[in-house]
């Protein structure tokens, strides 16, 4: 395993496991879910860089694409639960209260 391919490895499983283990607020789940979105572009762009293959080139811009939808979507729902709850503690957040 090359050093690039171990801190790219590196940065997804420190993302998944703040994700995992530092539940307390939806702030920072979403920030360790762009972090790995951010860990998998970085990979993907360079994957299509080595393989010296034009195919491979639109795959890294829709994964941006997607991971800019989803941190939009993260902040309207941090947003949301705000207004709605005043905190963004996880523990708040119940399904059963709607």
């Amino acid at each position: 395993m090359t050093p690039i391919h171990f801190s790219f490895t590196t940065a997804f499983i420190l993302g998944l496991s703040g994700l995992a283990f530092h539940r307390k607020h939806l702030l920072s789940a979403l920030l360790c879910l762009e972090a790995m979105m951010l860990s998998l572009y970085v990979a993907m762009a360079l994957w299509s860089i080595q393989m010296d293959s034009s195919v491979f080139s639109p795959t890294p811009m829709m994964l941006l694409a997607f991971s800019a939808c989803e941190a939009s979507a993260g902040l309207a729902l941090l947003v949301a639960t705000s207004r709605t709850h005043g905190t963004d503690h996880l523990k708040a957040l119940n399904l059963l209260q709607c």
